[in-house]
């Protein structure tokens, strides 16, 4: 079975692919290194020693993403590829409707082109929006604060219509909560450009001294610790997540959402300590004020992708900081020239 996976030379993506490579599927990587790093393509060939075809291209592009159905007989496709900063979406907003939401029609385009009708879709959390009552299950209501969550619900909405129209289409929608970790060889992880967003890499880039310290966005939360809690999942178990997910669009039709998490809540302060235990460097911090937007606590009811998809995560806030660090530290400079 040979599997089409966009943004596959980005951090959730290469993990992605090595899980696809080693359960025996073909794999086409299709990819812009916008935000990436062609290296990727030969790390993934060393830790599965199998290559994935890598096609370089922007999603965007018609007639490059027609090009990939063309040449290659895809029987589904995972998609990745697009912007996923939620400040710069604010900022650009503009720039993520065309990237995520073009993309997706592109895509979809192609798809119809050439019959492929099997899906699975990188959604997000970030669709819950803040008010709904945790732990979010798939059927709490969406509502989004911000451009960048709009175009993952709106890729989502467009996915149900498809599925609406034809019978036989299939799209899996993979809401996210927080992927963090790295591949335990060491050998792929995140390298986000510039000041990383995300906790994980922040902390990492601090314990490796490229930047100084770090600052905690927010201390008098209603929370054991005063400081957010977020639901932190490994992201090899988000790719084993991806795997099953494909097994379910191959027997069903239709549209299903569902929740990839731990189900757990942990702090920012809370995985700081594990960090430090993981590592043996100390992180110093401060506390800085409230980010806007942000809320005290969510983590996610995964009970339906348990039942459904035969999946749960498996590895530890322990595996998490292990393999973040492992990673951190073999590259310093994460990939270098992602380009």
């Amino acid at each position: 079975m040979s599997i089409l996976l966009t943004g596959g030379a980005g951090y959730i993506g290469s993990h992605i692919a090595v899980e696809l490579l080693e359960a025996g599927f073909d794999t086409v990587l299709f990819d812009s290194l916008a935000n990436s790093s062609r290296s990727v393509v030969e790390r993934i060939e060393r830790i599965t020693g199998r290559a994935p075809e890598f096609v370089c291209g922007d999603i965007n592009d018609a007639a490059a993403v027609r090009s990939v159905f063309e040449r290659h007989d895809i029987d589904c496709v995972i998609h990745l590829a697009g912007l996923k900063s939620v400040p710069e979406s604010a900022a650009k907003p503009m720039e993520y409707y065309r990237c995520n939401v073009g993309g997706m029609l592109t895509l979809l385009e192609a798809m119809a082109a050439a019959g492929v009708r099997r899906i699975v879709f990188s959604s997000s959390a970030t669709v819950y929006g803040t008010s709904g009552e945790i732990p979010y299950t798939e059927e709490t209501p969406t509502g989004c604060t911000n451009p960048y969550g709009r175009t993952k619900l709106m890729c989502e909405e467009i996915l149900r219509d498809c599925a609406a129209a034809d019978g036989e289409f299939s799209a899996v929608l993979l809401r996210y909560f927080n992927p963090i970790g790295a591949h335990p060889s060491g050998l792929i992880g995140e390298d986000p450009r510039g000041v990383p967003n995300n906790l994980m890499p922040y902390i990492t880039r601090v314990a490796v001294g490229a930047l100084e310290k770090l600052t905690v966005f927010g201390g008098d939360y209603p929370t054991r610790d005063g400081t957010g809690v977020r639901d932190y999942l490994h992201v090899v178990d988000l790719a084993r997540g991806h795997v099953r997910a494909v097994d379910y669009a191959m027997g069903h039709a239709g549209a299903r959402a569902f929740n990839l998490g731990t189900g757990k809540g942990v702090s920012v302060l809370e995985m700081v300590r594990a960090f430090e235990r993981a590592s043996g460097v100390k992180i110093p911090y401060v506390i800085g004020p409230r980010r806007a937007g942000d809320i005290a606590e969510y983590y996610a009811d995964c009970s339906l992708a348990g039942r459904e998809l035969g999946w749960k995560a498996e590895l530890t806030l322990d595996d998490m900081c292990r393999d973040s660090w492992n990673w951190q530290k073999r590259n310093p400079d994460g990939y270098g020239d992602k380009a």
